[in-house]
């Protein structure tokens, strides 16, 4: 099959540090070269990736000080998406809804994988609008608010993490890897740490939103003793940083659309302990990879029991249920069923 992956252009893909929807867009592209696939990458210039890359910047806009406008990049890449949908059996978009419109205008055998909330009170006119446009969720809970969407399928994610992130002995610490966002709730994984006598490894980033309520809420509290705050890792930093912990802690309070980081703990082994938010329920499995708590009375005793969870059995969950070939093949199932509708609207 000929397939075009559109990315955003903020992160290369993969990215360099955070970005979610990167990581799971070269996994998925790289998984569907390895099974045979045709495929071509429209994403900034500073990709790696064994598909054909179409570079639609010189790289990834985050990174490039010079980039004022951000949507002028995109408006290109999707105007080189156009101009050559002919070589493509269907094209699979990760750019939210900036297609819509082309995509309806065009006829084009499209899918768009939302990764990202879809509670903010403007989407369910435009859902209204658009309610062609076929959308994969990456979990269920992620549909509830717009029951009316054309959603195709579900899919969970699939990442590529080799066996030797695996750790069988973790050190003596917890871990904290994410955002500094209220919703994500740093200050509750610091709380917790301090009720067991453990130490907290942290590593996260700021974005420019949540400056504020990082200085007046979080910083204050990366400076207790029990905290090491790590600043923003790469890839393999963060993932030895969730191997050598005997939990990882994930203590949200917000919908979770799926939860990347807690499937990169499993891929290491180590448990995951959340609240019971969003798609938390789908991802971890109850006394097997960690657990879900709906209160913070619930977080140290919780977090006691997971640490005695064996971790081998862990990362045999992860292989079976997050794994490439999975989600590829998902996928694919997906694609099939646009393409014969396209190819049936053709024919009638």
């Amino acid at each position: 099959m000929r397939i075009a992956q559109v990315a955003p252009l903020l992160e290369s893909v993969p990215p360099q540090a955070y970005g979610g929807t990167e990581r799971v867009v070269h996994t998925l592209t790289e998984e569907l070269v390895a099974i045979g696939h045709e495929v071509t990458l429209f994403a900034s210039g500073d990709s790696v990736t064994t598909a054909e890359l179409r570079a639609c910047c010189p790289r990834s806009l985050r990174l490039d000080p010079s980039c004022k406008d951000t949507l002028a990049a995109h408006q290109i890449e999707l105007a080189w998406v156009a101009r050559e949908r002919e070589r493509f059996d269907v094209v699979h978009f990760h750019v939210d809804y900036l297609h819509y419109a082309l995509s309806r205008s065009l006829g084009l055998p499209h899918l768009t994988t939302l990764h990202g909330r879809l509670d903010l009170p403007e989407l369910s006119a435009l859902y209204d609008e658009f309610s062609d446009m076929p959308v994969v969720s990456i979990s269920d809970d992620q549909r509830r608010p717009l029951p009316q969407a054309n959603w195709l399928a579900t899919v969970h994610h699939g990442l590529s993490i080799g066996r030797e992130h695996y750790r069988e002995q973790p050190d003596d610490y917890l871990a904290f890897v994410g955002r500094f966002s209220p919703e994500k709730r740093a200050d509750r994984a610091i709380e917790i740490a301090a009720q067991l006598g453990l130490p907290l490894k942290v590593a996260a980033k700021v974005d420019t939103a949540d400056q504020a309520y990082f200085e007046r809420d979080i910083a204050p509290l990366l400076e207790q003793p029990h905290v090491t705050f790590l600043g923003e890792l790469d890839e393999r930093g963060k993932l030895a940083l969730r191997a050598g912990a005997r939990a990882f802690l994930m203590p949200i309070d917000w919908p979770e659309p799926f939860g990347l980081v807690a499937i990169e703990a499993m891929a290491c082994g180590t448990p995951v302990l959340a609240f019971r938010c969003g798609a938390m329920p789908e991802v971890i499995d109850e006394g097997v990879t960690g657990a879900l708590i709906d209160d913070m009375a619930e977080a140290a005793p919780a977090t006691e029991r997971i640490m005695k969870l064996p971790r081998e059995r862990i990362r045999a969950t992860f292989e079976r249920r997050f794994s490439p070939r999975r989600m590829a093949e998902d996928y694919l199932r997906a694609y099939e069923r646009i393409v014969a509708s396209h190819a049936n609207c053709r024919a009638a």
